[in-house]
């Protein structure tokens, strides 16, 4: 099975890793000294179960790279515009798509049953360029759990063993297309369920987002040390709490356990939000904190905590020029 691989950073690259591991014909559009690294030396995935090495065909040009069975985007919601311009190369007739990112995806309501159905988000999807660069029938949704970091260029290290990817398709079927691409990431050692309840899978992984990434922001410091404060550890799960009371007024129930889970979180990984602000890069601040709040005025849902935390996140933002000033 050929598989593409798009934004090939720290979770890209340990998906790719195991793909290739599952026996996948890999490749990975990737950039900067980290493409280097792959082309010269390969890609090596430090993982709970062992040190795995590939060499997957890289480029930066998805041209070079031609059609895939599948592709697998896990670039940050920033790069999403540059995804939908360079996509085409890697798509044939019957390539799917699987948006395997966090925070609110671009094709969230198409198609979905409700007071809201085929409402469109510009600030995940600009002008509507993926809707039409990739539509929604090649489209499957992903959740990732795999806490990891490029600690150099061409190496990926993953902090534990509890990971895995959700796949699902947006209508909520269980597709053959979804099936094999799970196929290939277990046999690579990531574990990966095929779900009818993708949009549920979306806001369980959202819940931590929403609890750690505006307090880590704001300490600088990782989840554990954060957390080690019993105010911001409750902190945390009042905004988890505020982000389930989203998702019920959008018809998802999450039972209180995905709320405990945020608060008893004891990882010492700083989250990828923090991860950007400290390297300088683009956040994604509008998928992961923004569109939520978006959500919770369409729907009257009160977030007192969440308002407060994410105004304080674009105020870090802007003094590091990763966010726009205020008009």
């Amino acid at each position: 099975m050929r598989i593409c691989v798009y934004g090939a950073g720290a979770i890209g690259g340990h998906i790719a890793g195991r793909l290739a591991r599952g026996g996948a014909e890999v490749s990975l559009v990737a950039r900067g000294a980290h493409l280097a690294a792959i082309q010269a030396n390969g890609l090596t995935v430090q993982a709970h179960d062992g040190t795995h090495h590939s060499r997957p065909k890289a480029s930066a040009d998805p041209r070079e790279l031609g059609p895939q069975d599948a592709v697998i985007v896990t670039v940050k919601a920033p790069a999403l515009p540059d995804v939908a311009a360079g996509i085409a190369p890697l798509l044939g007739e019957k390539t799917a798509v699987a948006f395997v990112m966090n925070g609110i995806p671009w094709w969230y309501f198409l198609g979905h049953e409700g007071p809201h159905r085929d409402m469109r988000l510009p600030a995940v999807d600009p002008g509507g360029a993926l809707e039409k660069a990739v539509g929604l029938a090649r489209t499957i949704g992903g959740v990732v759990y795999s806490a990891s970091e490029v600690v150099s260029p061409g190496v990926v290290h993953s902090e534990h063993g509890n990971i895995r990817v959700i796949l699902g398709e947006p209508d909520g079927r269980i597709s053959d297309r979804a099936k094999a691409i799970s196929a290939v990431l277990e046999a690579g050692g990531m574990p990966s369920p095929v779900t009818p309840e993708i949009r549920m899978e979306l806001w369980a992984k959202l819940l931590g987002n929403l609890g750690n990434g505006p307090i880590c922001v704001l300490t600088r410091r990782g989840v554990r040390d954060s957390f080690a404060d019993p105010l911001l550890r409750d902190a945390a799960r009042r905004s988890a709490q505020e982000g389930q009371a989203i998702a019920a007024a959008l018809g998802v129930t999450l039972p209180d356990s995905h709320v405990e889970r945020v608060a008893a979180a004891n990882m010492a990984h700083k989250p990828s939000i923090l991860q950007d602000l400290e390297l300088g890069r683009p956040m994604e601040i509008e998928s992961l904190f923004a569109t939520p709040l978006h959500l919770a005025r369409l729907t009257n849902t009160p977030t007192p905590q969440l308002d407060l935390l994410v105004a304080m996140v674009k105020q870090a933002a802007r003094a590091a020029g990763l966010y726009p000033d205020i008009a």
